[in-house]
């Protein structure tokens, strides 16, 4: 059979710093049309063609990210006998990073197993090739793979991941625990940062943030799935395809702090450059410019004064060329993400971090400027805004999720579902099972649609508050959501829970908005909720008609499309 690698999609799951709750890094997931990754992989290493299949991947990895504009740091999968042969990785990758922009630095390779039969000194002199071109490096899998201890210690690395089986016995095992213990203390020591996966459940949280592991990935965030970024989601394959509606994103953009550029030619003398700063007071610095109004240096205002007015400044400086006393450019594009220019400051080592950032144009002419402190702070900001409308039990975005995405897809004419789904009798559960039992009921019915939105592509959930919650979706993924969740046995505390699911299926023109929607929802979910036993009532939008899918004495089950 011959390895489909061209069939190959790609899940895309967050890591995140536990120093500020962001997102530092997004891992592209290969996921084959049948069967696992690592099938693919052993089947094209029996016939020889390993290699050229990884590549293949990663440089569709790259571009199936392209189309969603992350800017974040792309991850990308390696085994250990493609990072050893470096140039037949390269080529593949390096053309679909110049297709998509991306460059070198904003790429984390992630090196993994099987390391056995590779030459640790061929790989070392690999991972050597792609460091210098830029691309950052990583050992992926510690713990359960077979990587040697030596390659370890001698290889410059980013970023080590402790691999998720070594993690599943945590908190209770005290060898684990010494373990990561013994890791962290390696990492901390050579500089490298270290990441924890496969994290499922707040104790195993609790327990390596305790350790000092300050970089996490797994479910108990976000797990890879459909949806938008930096949650990650799963794409086609690249080639001809539908193609993907924007998604709206909360993430500022550079053009959000732009100023306007106080500029001079760039043949002005440093005297030209002292009387516009004295004269207007100008609160930033000077940016010079060619006859095309291209950025060729910029000055600092506090350094440059300090420079002229310092002893016999005036005389050595005032008459010559201002470029001397300039700085080269520091430029942006237009429309870039606040995001990649943090990373632009990082990356080229700015210690003066109150700099001006020229943003430029498309032909590189100088539209403005921004400050990065002032970036720092919106980023702040809109971290706290996005981390305030997470619900705290379920880690869920509110009910202005679904509510864009429904109003989106009702202005695109995309037939979907708006679901509403609510456990019967809560109070009876907290007054029966008390309060920690009704909370950890919330909270597994939160996994359950994170697992759902994580394994259907068009699935978005949000958690309204209490025991309510929404749902978006296909019309053809609602019998797999309602299967799950009304024939899931639902407990508190031993406390047998029933559910109630109202949908509202929305096709054509009828449905107008989300708040329509929601008008239509809320007495429905009172039929729902009338009927005996976890139940499922369905209706649609310039209708009064409603049928009953699912309920004790009603057996027949038909999907929504089923019944238009």
């Amino acid at each position: 059979m011959e390895v489909a690698e061209n069939l190959v999609g790609f899940a895309f799951q967050p890591l995140y710093s536990l120093n500020t709750g962001g997102v530092v890094g997004v891992e592209a997931l290969a996921r084959p049309p049948g069967g696992r990754i690592q099938d693919l992989l052993s089947e094209a290493r029996r016939r020889g063609r390993l290699v050229d299949v990884d590549a293949g991947l990663v440089a569709q990895a790259v571009l199936a990210e392209s189309a969603h504009e992350s800017l974040l740091p792309l991850h990308l999968n390696l085994c250990a006998l493609s990072a050893a042969a470096p140039q037949l990785v390269l080529d593949p990758l390096l053309h679909s990073l110049g297709r998509t922009g991306r460059r070198p630095r904003e790429i984390v390779l992630e090196i993994g197993a099987p390391f056995h039969g590779v030459s640790p000194k061929a790989l070392l002199a690999g991972m050597h090739r792609f460091a210098e071109l830029g691309f950052r490096l990583s050992f992926d899998g510690l713990g359960s793979g077979d990587l040697p201890l030596n390659l370890l210690a001698e290889a410059k690395v980013d970023l080590v991941k402790l691999d998720r089986t070594a993690l599943r016995r945590l908190p209770g095992d005290a060898a684990t625990v010494a373990l990561v213990e013994s890791l962290v203390h390696f990492t901390s020591r050579t500089g490298i940062r270290l990441a924890a996966t496969g994290i499922e459940a707040e104790e195993q949280l609790a327990t390596v943030r305790g350790l000092g592991v300050r970089i996490v990935q797994g479910n108990l965030f976000s797990p890879a799935r459909t949806g938008v970024m930096p949650s990650g989601l799963v794409t086609a394959p690249p080639g001809p395809a539908l193609p993907v509606p924007p998604t709206p994103t909360a993430a500022p953009r550079v053009d959000d702090f732009l100023h306007a550029a106080t500029t001079l030619p760039d043949d002005s003398t440093c005297d030209d450059v002292r009387r516009v700063l004295l004269d207007h007071d100008a609160p930033t610095g000077i940016v010079g410019l060619d006859g095309q109004r291209r950025p060729r240096w910029s000055i600092d205002r506090a350094r440059f004064l300090l420079d002229l007015t310092g002893p016999f400044g005036h005389a050595l400086h005032a008459n010559k060329a201002a470029a001397r006393l300039a700085d080269p450019p520091r430029t942006i594009r237009t429309g870039a993400g606040a995001l990649e220019l943090l990373d632009l400051v990082a990356d080229a080592g700015l210690v003066r971090r109150g700099d001006d950032i020229i943003v430029v144009g498309e032909a590189g002419q100088c539209l403005g400027v921004v400050f990065v402190t002032e970036i720092v702070r919106g980023m702040a900001e809109a971290k706290i805004e996005e981390a305030a409308a997470l619900n705290p039990l379920t880690r869920l975005p509110g009910s202005d999720t679904v509510a864009r995405e429904v109003d989106r897809r009702i202005a695109a004419g995309r037939p979907l579902v708006v679901a509403w789904l609510d456990v019967d009798s809560f109070k009876r559960v907290n007054d029966t099972a008390g309060f920690a039992a009704g909370d950890e009921l919330i909270r597994t019915l939160g996994r359950a649609l994170t697992d759902l939105a994580a394994k259907l592509r068009s699935v978005t959930v949000s958690h309204v508050g209490g025991d309510d919650f929404l749902i978006a979706c296909d019309i053809d993924e609602i019998p797999a959501i309602a299967d799950t969740l009304l024939g899931t046995p639902w407990t508190a505390e031993h406390l047998p829970v029933t559910v109630s699911l109202a949908t509202v299926v929305c096709a054509g023109t009828a449905a107008k908005s989300y708040r329509e929607v929601s008008r239509l929802l809320a007495p429905l979910k009172k039929r729902a909720k009338d009927v005996e036993g976890s139940s499922w009532v369905n209706s649609w939008p310039g209708t009064d008609r409603f049928e009953i899918l699912r309920g004790r004495g009603y057996d027949s089950f038909r999907a929504p499309n089923q019944v238009l």
